[in-house]
């Protein structure tokens, strides 16, 4: 578990928002479109009922005072109260109704882009899930779907209060046109001049948005790894308890301290606010109080325009309020869709396409081949040629660091040479839809995933159309038959132990299951990455000793520590510095006496000893 420095707190960068708010308004509007377009129906009807509303709050004092004043009798007071009593009753419990119908659609137009979200992150280009940058990218629009508050959902509660705002802004200004124009002028200023700061301000979260994702990135992290079970074991035996809390809770005053930071920029806003707000309602105040004492309002006259300018003024606070919310929205909607259109390394579903096919034979060539990670000081590796001819059995050999691993993923096309090529069947590998690419290879890896499914669904890799025979035989090839009969559940049984019938496989259980997997997929090319590692020699021989018919007519390499294991390939290279040291079969290589012998000798006296104690 790495410890996290400390980072310096306020460094940013300045970022231009990658989409404006109208772009993201029509984007979520077309996506809804595409997807449930009863969310914007419902939008619309919504916003409509709320404007009726509150023209039929504005008007029902003045027009009980208007039937007052004109002597009317109790009858028609009566029927005018009961008539605007009905309506309000009727709008409030549309409204009500509209707006939980509309919670359904809203709700699942998030969980798709939560979809989108998830699909990219497990089909993006390989490279991408190794940059930092793009992870930080992926963790915060992550975050921006997995509540009813968040920015993908809420931003149609905006949408409609300023439609509707907007609307009463209208009607309420050409109702106040008959007042003098000074109250008009004098609201707007001051309603400009409070949007343009409380817009400034209310854009401090998005400048700092990278450091926001930095401080949840890093404390997810610890708390998935506190959760894990795997690390149990670790933290009691070494009582890395203390450790692990005390990181968390720096990075948690840490957090803290950014977050008040942003709260007192919002508090300076809230403030401006309300001193403008002040200077707004004293001015409209002043001029209704000195009409009515002139004579120049009657009594409906005086309630409906005092009624209107406090609806006009809530209705541009509520412009203002929701414009800003909309723009904090949109940044966020900004960091989902950055995630989402990141451009692709790799040809992911362009270029040429390619079929798996066991009856064709496949010769991958790299040519002058050197790789270098990302801010890394030297290559990893450096002028590789190699060509694996169709059905040979490749073994790659090496201590740990010697570009092992890193020459396996150029050849699954995980990663792209920094110089050089990669060439399948004399095409690079660049110009093939990459998608296709990797339907020739089955591999199994050093660090493996097993999902908490059944056994058999981790075989196939799929809960539907398994080929039940298929599966058996390569459980048997893997030697997991024994056990698995021995599950009550058998290939039912799950994984893990999310499921209450999951169970906790050995290492070289998982390491089997793994093997079936690879097997299953029944591909052209296979691909073993140290495979057996949690083996002992005993089983690793007894895996190795069928390899042959494993890979009966396919091409295969793999990576194996254990040099003896390798004596059955067809070819054998040891990395060494980045390069190809030495090369041919295992025979041929002791005979030369190199660094593979030497090698070799070091772990045969090891279980000679091993064996004498």
């Amino acid at each position: 578990m790495p410890v996290f420095s400390k980072m310096p707190a306020g460094k940013h960068m300045k970022q231009k928002p990658a989409y404006s708010p109208g772009q993201n308004i029509v984007y979520m509007v077309s996506l809804a479109w595409e997807q449930r377009r009863s969310v914007i129906w419902l939008a619309l009807t919504m916003a409509v009922v709320a404007i009726l509303l509150s023209l039929t709050q504005l008007f029902v004092v003045p027009s009980v005072l208007g039937v007052v004043e004109t002597d009317a009798s109790a009858a028609e007071l009566t029927a005018i109260i009961l008539l605007f009593t009905g309506v309000l009753i009727l709008l409030s419990a549309a409204r009500s109704y509209f707006a939980s119908c509309s919670q359904f659609g809203r709700i699942e137009v998030r969980l798709i882009i939560g979809s989108m979200i998830q699909n990219k992150a497990l089909t993006m280009s390989y490279p991408d899930t190794l940059d930092q940058n793009v992870r930080k990218k992926m963790d915060k629009a992550s975050m921006l779907v997995t509540s009813n508050s968040a920015a993908t959902e809420a931003i149609w509660t905006t949408l409609v209060n300023l439609l509707k705002n907007l609307v009463a802004f209208i009607v309420f200004l050409s109702l106040l046109a008959a007042l003098n124009p000074f109250i008009i002028i004098a609201v707007l200023v001051t309603v400009i001049v409070s949007f343009s700061v409380s817009n400034y301000l209310n854009g401090w979260g998005y400048r700092h948005r990278d450091e926001e994702a930095e401080y949840s990135r890093r404390m997810n992290y610890l708390s998935e790894r506190s959760g894990d079970y795997t690390l149990a074991k670790d933290v009691r035996i070494f009582g890395m308890q203390g450790w692990i809390e005390d990181v968390y809770n720096s990075m948690l005053r840490l957090y803290r301290s950014f977050v008040a930071r942003g709260e007192r920029v919002y508090v300076w806003g809230n403030i401006i606010d309300a001193i403008l707000a002040f200077m707004r309602n004293g001015i409209v105040c002043l001029f209704l109080i000195g009409s009515v004492l002139k004579g120049q309002m009657s009594a409906a006259q005086f309630v409906l325009y005092f009624n209107t300018v406090n609806l006009f003024t809530s209705g541009i606070n509520g412009i203002m309020t929701d414009l800003a919310t909309l723009r904090k929205q949109s940044l966020d909607i900004c960091t989902v869709r950055e995630f989402l259109d990141y451009p692709e390394t790799f040809k992911i579903e362009q270029g040429i396409p390619i079929a798996p096919n066991l009856n064709i034979p496949y010769q991958i060539e790299l040519q002058d081949v050197s790789f270098r990670y990302p801010e890394a000081e030297k290559n990893t590796l450096s002028h590789v040629s190699l060509t694996i001819r169709p059905g040979e059995k490749l073994a790659i050999v090496g201590l740990n660091g010697a570009g092992k691993t890193t020459l396996i993923k150029l050849i699954c096309g995980f990663l792209d040479p920094t110089e050089g090529k990669v060439l399948l069947n004399n095409i690079d590998i660049r110009t093939y839809n990459r998608r296709d690419y990797y339907q020739l290879f089955s591999a199994v890896f050093q660090d493996f995933s097993v999902p908490d499914v059944t056994i058999a669904e981790n075989i196939a890799q799929t809960d539907e159309n398994i080929n039940r025979s298929l599966m058996e035989r390569c459980i048997s090839q893997a030697g997991l038959t024994e056990k698995i009969r021995q599950l009550p559940g058998g290939v039912k049984t799950h994984t893990g132990k999310v499921f209450e019938d999951g169970i906790n496989l050995s290492g070289g259980e998982l390491q089997r299951l793994m093997l079936a997997r690879a097997l299953y997929k029944n591909a052209p090319i296979i691909v073993l990455d140290e495979p057996t590692s949690a083996l002992d020699p005993i089983a690793e021989s007894e895996i190795y000793s069928k390899y042959s018919e494993l890979t009966d007519g396919r091409t295969a390499v793999y990576i194996s520590h254990r040099l003896a294991s390798t004596r059955f390939c067809d070819r054998i290279i040891l990395i060494a510095g980045g390069r190809i040291d030495e090369e041919g079969t295992h025979d041929e290589l002791l005979a030369h006496k190199g660094h593979y012998a030497d090698l070799f000798k070091i772990q045969s006296r090891y279980y000679r000893e091993g064996g004498a104690r």
